[in-house]
């Protein structure tokens, strides 16, 4: 259902604007999509008694999440063109926790604290990496815009003021929530900066200061364009290692829980 609606988008950028088809199919195909993929989730989370905590699991609740926020927007935002990218990435994150149901054995007891610190860490990176989808539609925009050419995606993408609007508004949520995330990590954790953590707390703090630099620099600079893109791009990166680069050695390379 998500490739459905992601298909769905992409026939409508590629007809004329007097043959679009209307958007109730592709917001019925995204529902549906949505709603099986929340009853998986909450399928885990009965099989593991806590929110599953390994890389694939983590990889589909994260999309999930982007998911949900995208639909949440779409409602009153013309911003349907960006399901193109996040809608293949939440079936392919749905695909590979397909067979990851076998019940945990967690090292670490997973509290009721530590939950939170993981539930406000998930939340922040999905809306940061709904930031870095908009990064790269915002780049691909003003470079056509700046080349005097203008394809059919972009005619169907709102304008660049808009999107440049919605991409630091939700850099700032995201950040307000890592905010939490890091606060709640050094409030809950016993030592953050184990041996084990010292890479995701060291990186997660990196992409903090540079969404922070990135959004201090927009309003005291006004940064904007390129330069806010490519802001976008590191601070993204850096999380990205920290989310999923340490899991990924861990659990995958070194096969370790």
């Amino acid at each position: 259902m998500y490739i459905i609606s992601a298909s769905l988008v992409a026939i409508n950028v590629n007809k004329d604007s007097s043959q679009r088809n209307k958007r109730h199919l592709t917001m019925l195909s995204a529902l549906t999509a949505i709603i099986v993929h929340a009853l998986l989730v909450i399928h885990s989370y009965n099989v593991h008694q806590i929110i599953a905590n390994d890389f694939f699991s983590m990889l589909s609740l994260i999309f999930f999440v982007i998911s949900l926020l995208f639909i949440i927007s779409a409602i009153n935002q013309p911003i349907d063109t960006l399901a193109m990218l996040i809608f293949p990435f939440s079936a392919i994150a749905v695909l590979l926790n397909t067979n990851n149901v076998a019940p945990l054995a967690p090292s670490v007891n997973v509290d009721e604290n530590l939950q939170i610190h993981i539930i406000l860490s998930v939340l922040s990176y999905s809306l940061l990496t709904v930031a870095a989808f908009q990064a790269i539609f915002l780049s691909f925009q003003e470079k056509q815009l700046h080349n005097r050419k203008t394809s059919r995606l972009i005619s169907c993408l709102p304008p660049m003021q808009l999107m440049e609007a919605l991409l630091f508004r939700v850099i700032f949520l995201g950040l307000l929530l890592l905010t939490f995330a890091l606060t709640s990590g050094f409030i809950y954790l016993d030592d953050i900066f184990a041996q084990h953590l010292v890479h995701k707390t060291i990186l997660s703090i990196l992409a903090w200061i540079l969404f922070t630099t990135l959004l201090c620099g927009r309003h005291f600079l006004g940064w904007r364009g390129q330069k806010a893109v490519k802001w976008t791009y590191g601070g993204y990166f850096a999380l990205m290692l920290a989310y999923f680069g340490s899991k990924f050695v861990l659990q995958l390379v070194l096969n370790q829980s």
